[in-house]
């Protein structure tokens, strides 16, 4: 309930909308069926589904007709966390629910995909089209003896192919993995050489910024370090001919094969996505079939308000979670849109040209990207047709005040500007869109549907008002199975659950509002987040410290106030090195060309020496607080490092950001 001081709504939905929001319509019919209240709102709602738990979730599966070829004994056999269990007994196909809508002859041939690249115009991909490329694909997948549980994994962009090869998999009940053709080979090795492909799908090379990017040595060095492949499969985005000993993607798709959906467990595994590798290699993070289903049912179906009719534009990469997310639009009957392509090229209004060719009604980009765009001084709706778009939401890192009366101002002042929160580790939000609440400037609308959310203080009590930890005190569906290779649960357990037992720790800041919105105040840990893409740190040390002339790094990403992230790279340089420009321009060519265009440092700095703690972890954390201006008596524990001293100049360092000096 809105307070007497509460400030007024940037935007409000009228009542109209709100009736037509299916999240209006669901609650309607679950006060109906499932004693869920018929008053009060989306609080209300919120309030009984994390109450009710398991009410809710028969509710969700049942207003999305979900398809249990076995039915389940219960919804939660186990309610621990980590270890939920969620309907025991059931078995279902993620993909046949993503490809339904091709059962309907009305529909069949409208298009399921619309896929955009800097150069061309949409081309669609029909429903009817979809589900035999994908029904074609699964059987040449079984006759190369891919069973359920097998890995399936992908270098690919954002491309109809990956959504072909990732369905087909889920239609056999094989494990899908993907990164994005911008990875170097030893960033995707990182992630495959743990789950052991058995084939790879591989692009020839893509086309970003207006150039075209040759990857046919990388393939062959992915080929030949993972040694459990049994297929290769040739996708010539380039045009080039398939490779010695590669299958060709057009021989394996072109027969109209009706497709058969492998009916599997309720918890067995959909795909594996991977944390940013902070302190180590990626977490493979497993997330099951059903899990993802009904999450994302809830998510896109309920919060999103998409169904058909909708054209849904995320702009992502097939190594970040928003593709597994945004492909999850197939499940509503929604048309997805796949844009391959550079987010500013020919300049920084290239989404909004995207959006405006494919008639998308809801558009998703990163925080960054809106601040860029006001930065740059683009009108969107000055310069594109954006009459269709109904919503537009950011995620990535938190959207700044000025991100808002920039999409209101500059989009439409009807706009509802949806940020969200989530992550990888759930694939999902855990606090954002809403289409029947208002939206006030800084703040996301509320928890999500069966998401106890909460912001708690270091004793473990739940604040409002006031800064907290992100924590989530019931399980979700989607949170990870398992982490893979992970045989007792450890390191799943210390990843979420070490600070406050039973219950998820996020790493995020928040403040929860008395009017139940939620401000995110960026990572409570050391994860880099930039252009709405977590990275680790890990990766780029490993990077750079194989140049001779670097004896150790830091790298530290911050969220500044305008809106923008400021990612320093510190070295420490062995003897007789000198950090100059061509040194300077080795070590930024190198993160490229190992990792990725995002994971080059905005500048590079020499340090002293890189402070560590007791047990010879290098300080991320307190030089991130340090450097946003956390006194050094609060920033760290002085018994927990080795040399304090060493401290002192990232302290001084902020003074100087600070008074303009640096």
């Amino acid at each position: 309930m809105t307070s007497a001081a509460s400030p007024a709504p940037l935007w409000q939905p009228d009542a109209d909308r709100v009736a037509a929001a299916r999240v209006t319509r669901f609650q309607a019919w679950a006060a109906d069926r499932y004693g869920a209240p018929a008053d009060g709102g989306y609080a209300a709602l919120h309030r009984w589904s994390v109450a009710e738990t398991e009410t809710f979730w028969t509710a969700v599966a049942d207003w999305f007709d979900v398809r249990f070829a076995t039915p389940y004994a219960r919804v939660l056999g186990s309610r621990a966390m980590p270890g939920a269990e969620w309907f025991p007994g059931a078995t279902l196909n993620y993909a046949e629910h993503a490809l339904r809508t091709a059962e309907d002859p009305a529909r069949a041939g409208e298009p399921a995909l619309l896929h955009v690249d800097e150069s061309r115009q949409p081309v669609p991909v029909s429903w009817a089209e979809l589900r035999h490329q994908v029904g074609s694909l699964a059987a040449e997948l079984r006759a190369l003896g891919v069973r359920p549980g097998d890995r399936v994994s992908g270098y690919l962009p954002n491309i109809p192919q990956a959504v072909v090869a990732f369905l087909a998999s889920a239609a056999v009940g094989a494990v899908w993995t993907s990164c994005a053709p911008d990875f170097g080979a030893r960033s995707v090795l990182d992630r495959f050489q743990q789950i052991e492909p058995v084939v790879l799908f591989a692009v020839d090379g893509y086309r970003y910024g207006g150039k075209e990017h040759d990857r046919t040595a990388t393939v062959a060095e992915l080929r030949a370090e993972l040694p459990t492949l049994r297929a290769v499969v040739h996708v010539p985005l380039l045009g080039t001919p398939a490779p010695d000993g590669a299958l060709d993607w057009s021989a394996l798709t072109s027969a109209h094969t009706e497709p058969v959906f492998e009916q599997v467990p309720f918890a067995h595994p959909l795909w594996v996505l991977y944390s940013s590798g902070t302190t180590g290699l990626p977490k493979a993070i497993v997330q099951s079939q059903g899990g993802i289903l009904l999450e994302h049912f809830k998510q896109i179906g309920l919060h999103c308000d998409l169904g058909p009719g909708d054209r849904f534009f995320w702009y992502t990469s097939t190594g970040w979670m928003m593709w597994n997310f945004l492909v999850s639009g197939l499940l509503t009957g929604t048309t997805i849109v796949l844009y391959d392509g550079s987010p500013g090229h020919p300049d920084t209004g290239a989404q909004w040209a995207v959006a405006e060719r494919t008639g998308a009604t809801f558009f998703g980009t990163s925080a960054a990207y809106v601040m860029a765009c006001r930065k740059a001084d683009v009108h969107p709706a000055r310069d594109h047709d954006l009459s269709a778009l109904a919503c537009v939401a950011t995620t990535g890192s938190p959207l700044p005040p000025d991100g808002f009366r920039w999409l209101h101002d500059e989009v439409a002042d009807d706009l509802w500007i949806a940020s969200v929160s989530g992550g990888t580790d759930v694939c999902t939000c855990f606090a954002g869109a809403v289409p029947t609440l208002p939206v006030h400037i800084g703040e996301l609308q509320a928890a999500c549907l069966g998401t106890d959310l909460q912001a708690w203080d270091p004793r473990g009590e739940p604040v409002v008002d006031e800064v907290g930890e992100l924590v989530v005190t019931n399980p979700m569906p989607s949170m990870p199975v398992a982490f893979w290779n992970d045989p007792d649960g450890a390191r799943y357990h210390d990843s979420y659950f070490d600070m406050y037992p039973g219950v998820w720790r996020h790493g995020d800041w928040i403040t929860l509002t008395d009017r139940g919105s939620v401000v995110i105040h960026g990572r409570s840990d050391s994860t880099l987040n930039r252009q709405g893409v977590r990275m680790g740190s890990a990766d780029i040390y490993e990077a750079v410290e194989r140049l001779p002339e670097i004896r150790e790094s830091l790298v530290i990403g911050l969220e500044e106030p305008d809106g923008g992230y400021w990612m320093p790279l510190f070295v420490h340089l062995a003897d007789g090195a000198v950090l100059d420009d061509t040194l300077r321009a080795r070590i930024t060519s190198t993160i490229r060309r190992e990792l990725s265009p995002r994971h080059v440092p905005d500048t590079v700095i020499e340090v002293p020496a890189v402070p560590h703690t007791l047990t010879g972890k290098r300080i991320e954390v307190p030089v991130k607080r340090l450097l946003q201006g956390t006194e050094l008596s609060k920033a760290v524990n002085p018994g927990s490092v080795d040399n304090l001293e060493l401290l002192h100049f990232y302290e001084s360092l902020a003074r100087e950001r600070r008074e303009g000096r640096a």
